[in-house]
């Protein structure tokens, strides 16, 4: 198995070192290196990428806006000299964080965390079936969208209800709507998105799930009727 992997530094020598480290990996597969996030991301629209090798400090767009910016998001090592930036890479979902300069024992052990997660996201056979991956209280959980009752925005959080529990991830709705089957998941208010198969009964102003009544903004009533009846 191998992931196929592109390095965005804009450093031309921090590239040479960190390409030459995926070249000479067993495990890796080196699509492009690229001195910075536009070329990086036109790579990406016509081949496919597993991990990214990612500096934070770049001119023009940072590290942190290149992934905002994508739609489809790889597993990211963000790479750096500066130890401040390790939180905020957290925050970004990312598999790891190195710091320059990179140790080959660290290198590896990053790209051993890389593999293991692509295996874990890999295994589809699970019998509670479609299933996506969040970040809450510094835990990576994995959660199966059958199980999801609503999303919730929640400051710069959204919480995730499920049958189970609730879990705050640091989101934006727009964001975490991306992740989820637009055949089964509605938004139906700036605050609220639900899962169709949960609700048990609807009017004008709300959808309840449950004891629970989910506000239905004005012109989505219409929507969760369509998608109601899709489903």
């Amino acid at each position: 198995m191998k992931l196929n992997c592109v390095v965005v530094d804009d450093s031309s020598l921090q590239r040479m070192v960190v390409a030459k480290l995926v070249n000479n990996h067993p495990n890796l597969q080196l699509v492009g290196d690229f001195s910075n996030a536009i070329e990086a991301k036109n790579c990406m629209t016509v081949h496919t990428v597993d991990l990214i090798f990612l500096d934070v400090e770049m001119p023009v767009i940072s590290g942190f806006d290149f992934i905002d910016g994508l739609k489809v998001k790889p597993q990211v090592i963000f790479i750096t000299s500066k130890a401040e930036y390790a939180l905020k890479a957290f925050d970004y979902d990312a598999t790891d964080y190195l710091q320059k300069p990179i140790v080959l024992e660290r290198f590896n052990a990053s790209v051993k965390r890389a593999l293991d997660h692509y295996m874990l996201r890999q295994d589809n056979h699970d019998d509670e079936g479609e299933h996506i991956f969040i970040k809450s209280n510094l835990k990576k959980l994995k959660v199966f969208t059958n199980k999801i009752k609503w999303i919730e925005a929640y400051g710069d959080y959204v919480k995730v209800v499920t049958e189970e529990d609730t879990n705050l991830v640091l989101s934006t709705m727009k964001s975490f709507e991306k992740d989820l089957s637009k055949d089964k998941f509605i938004r139906v208010h700036k605050s609220y998105i639900i899962n169709i198969d949960k609700v048990e009964r609807f009017n004008s102003k709300f959808a309840e799930i449950g004891v629970t009544k989910i506000p239905l903004s004005r012109n989505k009533k219409e929507d969760l009727i369509k998608a109601l009846a899709i489903a």
